[in-house]
């Protein structure tokens, strides 16, 4: 079994059984012609329970045969320029490699002597992002598997900024429409169910700030603790951009802890038309950036970000067989310090690579591009009358639901975009997301694909609105 460990006399093995699975994704990826087959759970979960895991194939080219049946041939290409659902982009090829590097290596990025150049490399890229942003020269920063973590480690260092051991007395302020990682976050670190205050948005989705300024107001009324407003440059259903210079103002007035989570529309960071559209995010006290989102990078690559970098001690655990206290004053640089994570990819090598082969104009270009195809979806969908959109986009989503001519029943015409969303996705043509606006069900494109034309979004608007126009019809017979 050691002829399958990677080292020094397995080399040119390593070299023939990757280079076999990048030719075989490669020629998937290039006769892909729908963003999914449609296979269902019910067709697909035989195959895979009837593999005995305990009897192993023994042979590569046999193991990626079986994988083709079980995944390849089924698996949801991001990279199709129909696949219009979820936070989900295509990745730029430069990311991928330093995939195949960073997998291959393995370093793990806790401590300087399981990384070396992975720590400096990482801690560069985190000074580049906190400059984008304008953080300032006291920030700092770490890596994350994500989003949702970035989130939490923000509100924590929040937490301990805040100074009270009396955590129900806690409050975070968010918008209706901000992400559940929130609330998730609010409740691992302890604080009571009523912690976060959902704070009303307006008709473009963006938070009202003269409702957060009374929720604010009550709060010190009430001797309860603004522990943080979290403020969104990029929901996930809309893509609305919170007012942020409004809402920094507010945080500096009440003395609360500003995080602003772009892990979506952190892409503007590197536009070079839309920049203007964060402006405010340099007072932010943390930013979550998700690159894997809009800077087209493989999953995971998502970073939290920090003003003043002395709050990170607030995730520092010293173990004397990791990163003894002594390391601190032999000036050793351990991102464990910084980290809720231990053990921990080199994500980090992807983003460098892309920014060293294409430059950052290279990713905001195709940023913008997607920004702009949103605008023509939306002008489409404005000019439909077989639709109702309800707000222009900010960045790259539209939230829209199909509107039939003849029937008026709110539960009905849910009901046939339900079923236009479920019978899309069976038929493999094309993938969109759904969501709910006023307890009603609309249905979402999330645009990050720069392949993708005005002509894609208009045929799949005319297949939604075929298969609901088929399930209105047969509920009509079903009546009759």
């Amino acid at each position: 079994m050691r002829s399958h460990l990677l080292n020094d006399t397995t080399a040119e093995q390593y070299r023939r059984s990757v280079t076999e699975g990048v030719e075989r994704v490669a020629a998937k990826i290039a006769a892909t012609d729908r963003p999914f087959t449609g296979v269902s759970v019910d067709a697909l979960a035989p195959r895979i329970d009837e593999i005995d895991l305990d009897q192993p194939l023994h042979d590569t080219t046999a193991v990626l045969d079986e994988l083709e049946e079980v995944y390849l041939r089924d698996a949801i290409y991001f990279h199709h320029p129909r696949y219009l659902a979820h936070l989900n982009c295509p990745v730029v090829i430069p990311a991928v490699l330093g995939e195949a590097v960073l997998s291959a290596v393995n370093s793990s990025l806790d401590t300087w002597d399981q990384s070396a150049g992975g720590t400096l490399i990482e801690r560069k890229l985190i000074d580049w992002t906190t400059a984008r942003i304008g953080l300032g020269e006291n920030a700092d920063g770490v890596f994350t598997s994500g989003g949702t973590q970035s989130n939490l480690q923000a509100l924590l260092l929040a937490r301990e900024e805040a100074k009270t051991e009396d955590l129900a007395k806690l409050r975070v302020f968010a918008s209706e429409v901000s992400h559940f990682s929130v609330k998730k976050s609010a409740k691992l670190l302890g604080l009571g169910q009523d912690a976060v205050v959902s704070i009303p948005v307006d008709h473009d989705k963006r938070m009202q700030t003269v409702a957060l300024a009374r929720e604010l107001e009550r709060c010190a009324q009430d001797g309860l603790v603004p522990m943080a407003v979290v403020a969104t440059a990029g929901t996930t259903d809309f893509g609305s951009i919170d007012p942020l210079p409004e809402i920094a103002e507010l945080a500096a007035q009440y003395g609360t802890w500003m995080h602003v989570d772009a892990a979506y529309g952190c892409g503007l960071l590197a536009s070079l038309k839309h920049r203007d559209r964060i402006a405010g995010i340099e007072r932010a006290d943390s930013v979550t950036v998700d690159y894997h989102k809009s800077f087209f990078q493989p999953v995971s690559s998502s970073a939290v970000l920090v003003r003043d970098a002395a709050t990170l001690r607030h995730a520092t655990y010293h173990a004397e067989y990791l990163n003894p206290r002594r390391m601190v004053q032999e000036r050793i640089p351990n991102q464990v310090d910084k980290s809720l994570q231990t053990t921990r990819r080199f994500d980090a090598l992807k983003l460098w690579m892309t920014l060293r082969t294409m430059g950052a104009d290279g990713i905001g270009q195709l940023f913008d591009e997607v920004c702009e195809l949103a605008r023509e979806g939306w002008r489409l969908l404005a000019a439909d009358p077989r639709f109702d959109v309800v707000v222009e986009p900010s960045l790259s989503t539209l939230v829209f639901r199909y509107i039939p001519a003849n029937v008026t029943d709110p539960a009905e015409i849910d009901r046939a975009n339900l079923y236009a969303r479920k019978a899309l996705f069976a038929s493999g043509d094309a993938i969109v997301a759904g969501t709910k606006v006023g307890g009603r069900h609309y249905l979402k494109f999330t645009l990050l694909n720069p392949e993708t034309r005005a002509s894609d979004i208009a045929a799949v608007l005319d297949l939604i609105a075929g298969h609901a126009e088929q399930y209105l019809g047969e509920s009509l017979d079903r009546a009759s």
